[in-house]
C-alpha cells in the first residue's frame, strides 16, 4: 500500500488509490491523484500494533515534531515527545503527519501535478479538515496500524483529530484535543479572511500564479503578523515588551520600526515567509473556516455523540483569544452529554493560543498524566 523513502528523517507515504477506486476522494467531492504525505515517527510499533499515537499539526508546522537519530534538529514539540517525556517513545510509537495541503513534503498547491507537469496552484481542489484526517488515517494503514492508541492535535490539528474521531470512530481508543473548536466562529473567520485578503491583494500573488523565488512576500508578511497578534495574549505582549524601543538607527525614516514589539513581529514574519507557501496558507486557512462538526450529525452535539473513544482529554487556555475557552468547553460538554469519559482542563497560561508550544510545565503535566493513567 505504500512506497516510502527517507529524507532527513522524513518519510513519504504514497497513498493507495482510495482502497480500490480511482484517486483520493476528497470530502467536498473532488478527486486528487498521486497523493503523497510526509510523516516522521519516533519509538517502535508494538508486536500487537496497539501503541501508535497519531499527531496532527497546526496550520504551519512540518511533521518534524521532535528530534531523532535521523534528524537531530529540535522539533516544534521537542519537550513533549521522546524517551521519558510526556509522550514517552519508550512506550509509544508516535507518528506525526504533515497535513495534506501543506508545503513540507505533502501533496499541496505548491506541489507539481504529475499529470500536467505544472505546479497545482489554484487548480488544487478545495481542501477540508476531513481530507487531512483521511490522509493521516491512510498513513497509519501503510504502517500496518488499523487502530490508534491515541489521536492528538493542537489548533488546526485539534480540529483534524476531532474530524478523525468522527470519520473513523472505531479506529482509535483515546482522543486529545488542544486549543481547538468544533467549528470556527465569526472572530476567527474574520481574522483568517483578512489574512487571506492580504495575501491575495499582493500584486505578485497574481491569482496564485508565481514562481517559488518570487512569491508574494509582502502580503504573506502582513498576514503572518496579523496571525501572530491573534496567537498571543495582550498581557504577554505587555510583560515581554511593554513600550520598549528598538535601537536607534541613524537612517531611520518616518514610520520605520520604533518599538521592540514591531521588531518581534517583523523578525518572525520574515522567518515564516521564507519557509511557507502562500497558496498553501490560503487553502489550509480556509479549511479551518469550513470545518463544522455539525456536518457529521446535524448539530454539534449530535456529531460529538458519534465519537466512540474510551478516554478524552480536552485542553483549553484561558488567555486564548483565537479559540476561546468556551469553544473547548462546548466540545467537552457535548461529549459528556453523550456519555463519554471526558476530562476538561483549563490552563492558566499567559501565552494565549500558542501556549501549547511554550508552556512546558502545564502541558507536560496534563498530557503526561493522561498517558500515565
Amino acid at each position: 500500500m505504500s512506497n516510502e523513502f527517507l529524507v532527513d528523517g522524513t518519510s513519504i507515504a504514497k497513498l493507495p488509490s482510495d482502497y480500490g477506486s480511482t484517486g483520493f476522494k476528497m470530502f467536498k467531492g473532488s478527486v486528487l491523484n498521486n497523493v503523497e504525505i510526509a510523516y516522521e515517527t519516533w519509538g517502535e510499533l508494538s508486536i500487537n500494533n496497539d501503541n501508535a499515537v497519531l499527531l496532527f499539526t497546526g496550520l504551519s508546522p512540518s511533521s518534524h515534531a521532535a528530534s531523532s537519530d535521523l534528524n537531530k534538529s529540535k522539533g516544534w514539540w521537542e519537550y513533549m515527545i521522546g524517551p521519558g517525556k510526556p509522550i514517552d517513545t519508550d512506550k509509544y510509537f508516535v507518528v506525526c503527519v504533515n497535513s495534506l495541503g501543506s508545503c513540507f513534503g505533502s501533496t499541496s498547491p505548491a506541489s507539481i501535478n504529475k499529470e500536467t507537469g505544472s505546479v497545482y496552484g489554484l487548480s488544487f481542489p478545495e481542501l477540508s479538515i476531513e481530507d487531512i484526517a483521511k490522509a493521516g488515517h491512510s498513513v497509519l494503514l501503510t504502517l500496518g496500524v488499523d487502530h490508534a492508541h491515541t489521536v492528538i492535535g493542537p489548533s488546526m490539528g485539534g480540529m483534524t483529530a476531532l474530524a478523525y474521531s468522527l470519520m473513523y470512530p472505531n479506529s482509535l481508543s483515546n482522543l486529545i484535543i488542544i486549543s481547538a473548536a468544533a467549528r470556527a466562529l465569526p472572530f476567527t473567520i474574520s481574522i483568517r479572511s483578512l489574512q487571506r485578503e492580504l495575501i491575495r491583494s499582493d500584486p505578485i500573488w497574481n491569482n496564485g500564479i508565481y514562481e517559488k523565488n518570487s512569491a508574494p512576500i509582502n502580503g504573506m508578511k502582513l498576514a503572518r503578523k496579523l496571525g501572530l497578534m491573534s496567537y498571543r495574549a495582550a498581557n504577554e505582549w505587555r510583560e515581554r515588551f511593554n513600550r520598549a524601543r528598538s535601537p536607534k538607527q541613524n537612517d531611520r525614516k518616518m514610520f520605520d520600526i520604533e518599538f521592540e514589539v514591531e521588531n518581534y513581529l517583523d523578525h518572525n514574519a520574515e522567518k515564516f515567509v521564507s519557509m511557507f507557501d502562500p497558496n498553501c496558507y490560503l487553502y489550509l486557512s480556509r479549511a479551518m473556516d469550513l470545518f463544522d462538526v455539525a456536518e457529521h450529525g446535524g448539530t454539534v452535539n449530535a456529531g460529538l455523540a458519534k465519537i466512540h473513544t474510551k478516554n478524552n482529554l480536552i485542553i483549553g487556555v484561558d488567555s486564548d483569544i483565537l479559540f476561546p475557552i468556551d469553544q473547548q468547553k462546548e466540545i467537552a460538554d457535548g461529549m459528556t452529554k453523550a456519555g463519554k469519559n471526558v476530562k476538561f482542563e483549563v490552563l492558566n497560561s499567559i501565552q494565549g493560543h500558542d501556549s501549547f508550544l511554550v508552556d512546558v510545565k502545564n502541558f507536560s503535566r496534563v498530557i503526561g498524566d493522561f498517558f500515565k493513567n
